[in-house]
């Protein structure tokens, strides 16, 4: 991989069981939660009778034990793994850190358990002993250190030694919000076969242990049950994993017993991914596709509801902490229309739900359904100075959600979904029509932009959320109204061009502002399904202008403004061909690659493009629409 990682994933699975190094060495710093808040893990080997530091961080400041590290020579990450090689002038060691998080699978999206394989390999020609040893702490189960007692046992295992670690007090989804952790559940440490297991303190932090001898290899297992996973309406949710009865150790020793032909199937799906990204980008594509995959995964949670409905459950990480939100669930969409379109619905079906209750009382989609872990009902615009209506996003989450519909039934060639959906679909595409083509003074998705009117882009979701409908009724047999839908698309689309344009070919980021412009990204689905609602002239048009625009590390949002988003930079570089597609996507990995200080974090997707310096988001699950350029033929 060239590109350097700002944040390199260890251990991932969900948004509370998620572990970073946000430096290039990942044993000279504290491996962190994605928030940023401490997850202490410390990996040591002993060679011979002397212990060497793999992972983790020096105990120096605490007893002035410096310690030795052995020096980390090479890091590959790929979707599922990330492989770092270490070396001293005894041993060569390597550790593949791997989430089994395949998203075509929804059990393996969901079991909570990651590997750390370890394996060794003499550098100087003689024998050595080899023992390897993780020892994890309390913060792995608090949401800060020191913040309660806990406690530790060990468990049994078919294939191997295991040891257990939990708050002593048990409050389960008592709390939700953003920078929080989870202090609820249990965190597990398996070895396959034979291990000394125990706790101990390290660095004024209670810990657990487990210790094996590498000959010449080892396998860990470090996996996390938090018991109930989501409140939904009032009802607590269990994870998909266990909706047959499997219990977490039940699942441990499964994935002890299968790790091999589980890591096949891993690389087997990495390596199609390289492969698809290199064809249609570059290098440095594929690089910015594995790195973001694990990310986008792991903000999410996947439960089933009484009926049996998959609920998968996004987290605005770093935003507000919102789940299930309609605009964080667009961007994300390519990924999930590429791999698995299950998941898809999953994000939407609690919209849909929440939709549909007393308590919605709009005529427009709702933006989310609560703050994570809790979904009963919308938090976004509540406690405003203004009225909850002023901080809705009535044109931007009624496109987002019929644009979804529209694109998984052509994903499926099965437009079934949206038959079920109907009487929403109808009630949204009216407001569409009503509102789409000159959109009044609303929120778009880019929020902290503030309320603009007259918005150009906002209008474009519109436009293709008509289309959208349209090719939904299509597909239903309801011929007549589709072409009148489809023409009221055109109209708009024609209306956009005449009022929306720029003397210099582009168009602009209001109606009423020429000479400015912005990241047209909506127009996207106009390429992806070839409705030919915009001519080649506009596509043309703002790829031009967005050269002129471009910065150093990326293009700016909008005239207004020096910073951008990731995913929007992603979704316009498909309007021209594979030269402007590798010309804004090489800024991106430039831009990553560059990232320092407080910017090093799971990859932010909202960063100023002169410095690279992160504004606020940081492992945001929208990053699954730099996977929009695989969509497209």
């Amino acid at each position: 991989m060239k590109l350097r990682a700002p944040a390199i994933p260890l251990f991932n699975v969900d948004p509370y069981f998620s572990v970073w190094m946000n430096r290039d060495s990942v044993n000279t710093g504290i491996p962190t939660h994605w928030t940023g808040s401490p997850n202490n893990i410390w990996g040591t080997v002993v060679v011979d009778g002397k212990e060497y530091r793999f992972l983790g961080r020096s105990l120096s400041a605490i007893n002035h034990d410096q310690g030795s590290i052995i020096r980390q020579t090479g890091i590959q990450i790929d979707a599922c793994s990330t492989t770092i090689y270490f070396e001293n002038s005894l041993i060569r060691l390597k550790a593949v850190f791997t989430s089994p998080l395949l998203a075509d699978d929804l059990y393996y999206s969901s079991r909570p358990v990651t590997y750390l394989h370890l394996s060794y390999e003499s550098v100087d020609g003689n024998e050595h002993t080899v023992k390897a040893r993780l020892d994890v702490s309390e913060e792995f189960v608090l949401d800060k250190a020191g913040d309660a007692r806990v406690w530790s046992e060990s468990v049994e295992l078919n294939e191997g030694n295991c040891v257990r670690m939990g708050n002593g007090k048990q409050e389960v989804l008592a709390k939700c919000g953003d920078d929080i952790r989870i202090d609820w559940g249990y965190v597990y440490l398996a070895t396959k076969g034979y291990s000394k297991t125990g706790n101990c303190i390290k660095g004024d932090l209670y810990n657990i242990y487990s210790e094996t001898v590498l000959a010449p290899d080892a396998l860990f297992a470090l996996a996390y049950d938090d018991i109930d996973s989501i409140i939904y309406f009032e009802k607590p949710l269990k994870a998909y994993w266990k909706k047959d009865g499997k219990t977490i150790t039940e699942a441990i020793d499964e994935a002890l017993a299968e790790y091999d032909t589980l890591m096949a199937r891993c690389q087997k799906f990495s390596s199609e991914m390289r492969d698809a990204a290199i064809e249609k980008g570059n290098e440095g594509y594929a690089d910015l596709l594995q790195l973001a995959y694990r990310q986008v995964m792991a903000g999410h949670k996947l439960v089933r509801d009484e009926d049996g409905n998959n609920l998968y459950i996004s987290k605005e990480c770093f935003s507000n902490g919102c789940a299930a939100t309609v605009d964080i669930t667009y961007p994300s969409a390519p990924m999930y229309l590429l791999y698995n379109t299950e998941l898809l619905k999953g994000m939407m079906r609690p919209v849909l739900y929440y939709a549909r209750t007393d308590a919605w009382e709009f005529d427009f989609a709702p933006h989310d359904v609560g703050r994570y872990p809790i979904l009963n009902g919308q938090v976004y615009g509540r406690n405003r100075v203004k009225s909850y209506e002023h901080y809705q996003m009535p044109l931007e989450e009624c496109g987002n959600m019929i644009i979804l519909f529209a694109a998984i039934g052509e994903r499926e060639n099965d437009f079934s979904f949206a038959k079920e959906n109907m009487d929403l679909l109808e009630l949204w595409s009216k407001y569409l029509v009503k509102y789409g083509e000159d959109p009044d003074y609303q929120l778009c998705t880019d929020d902290f932009a503030g309320h603009l009117n007259h918005n150009c882009n906002l209008s474009l979701k519109a436009i293709m959320g008509i289309a959208g409908y349209s090719k939904i009724l299509k597909a239903l047999g309801r011929t007549e109204e589709a072409d009148e839908m489809m023409q009221t698309a055109k109209k708009f689309a024609d209306s956009f061009l005449i009022r929306g344009a720029n003397a210099d070919g582009s168009y602009r980021l209001a109606y009423d502002r020429p000479d400015t412009f912005s990241l047209k990204y909506n127009a996207i689905w106009d390429k992806v399904w070839g409705t030919e609602l915009f001519p080649k002239s506009f596509y043309e048009g703002e790829m031009n202008r967005y050269k002129k625009a471009a910065d150093t590390f990326g293009i700016p949002l909008d005239s207004r403004c020096v910073y951008t988003k990731s995913d929007w930079l992603h979704w316009v570089s498909c309007f021209g061909d594979k030269e402007d597609f590798c010309f804004v996507n090489d800024m991106m990995v430039k831009a990553y690659s560059k990232m320092r200080g407080t910017s090093r974090v799971p990859l932010t997707d909202w960063y100023n493009v002169d410095t690279t310096v992160m504004c606020n988001f940081k492992h945001r699950t929208v990053q699954g629409g730099l996977f929009m350029k695989l969509l497209i033929d």
